[in-house]
C-alpha cells in the first residue's frame, strides 16, 4: 500500500507541461512519452523519451528531463511525472500520466531520494515519494 498525497494545484501544471512538451513532439516511433520535473527552485523543465529501433537503447523520458534539468545547473529535484501520447491507432484522445518504469524508478530515487513522482494509483492521480515505489532499495551507503 502505497503512502500517497494528494496533488496540488502546481502538481497538475508539471502534468501540463508533460502534455505540451510531447503534444509538440510526438513523432510515431520516435517519441509518445513526455515527462516533466519541478526543482526544489521552482523551475520546471520538459523532455520526451527518445525511441530506438532496439528496445533496450531507447531512453525514457524521465531520464532525459533529469539530464536537462542537471545540465541547466538545476540538480535538486522535487516532483517529476511522464505522460502518454496517443498513437495514431489508439482510440484515445488525450495523454494519460504513466508510471516510471523501474530503471526510472532507480534513477530518480538516486538522484533524489525526496523527490516525488505523479503517478495514477487506486483510479486517481497522486504523488508519492520515489522510494515507496522502490522497497528495499540497494545502495552501496554503509550504515
Amino acid at each position: 500500500m502505497l503512502k500517497t498525497k494528494p496533488l496540488e494545484n502546481r502538481d497538475f501544471d508539471l502534468i501540463k507541461a508533460a502534455e505540451k512538451v510531447i503534444e509538440d513532439n510526438y513523432r510515431y516511433g520516435r517519441h509518445h512519452i513526455g515527462s516533466a520535473v519541478r526543482t526544489k527552485t521552482g523551475n520546471v523543465y520538459s523532455s520526451v523519451h527518445v525511441e530506438a529501433g532496439v528496445g533496450r537503447i531507447t531512453v525514457c523520458g524521465e531520464a532525459m528531463v533529469i539530464g536537462k534539468s542537471i545540465s541547466e545547473g538545476d540538480h535538486e529535484f522535487e516532483t517529476i511525472v511522464a505522460v502518454a501520447h496517443p498513437h495514431p491507432h489508439e482510440d484515445i484522445e488525450n495523454c494519460w500520466v504513466v508510471a516510471p518504469c523501474g530503471m526510472c524508478r532507480e534513477l530518480i530515487s538516486d538522484y533524489g531520494k525526496d523527490t516525488d513522482v505523479i503517478l495514477k494509483y487506486n483510479g486517481e492521480l497522486v504523488k508519492c515519494n520515489s522510494l515507496e515505489l522502490l522497497p528495499e532499495k540497494y545502495t552501496s551507503d554503509v550504515k
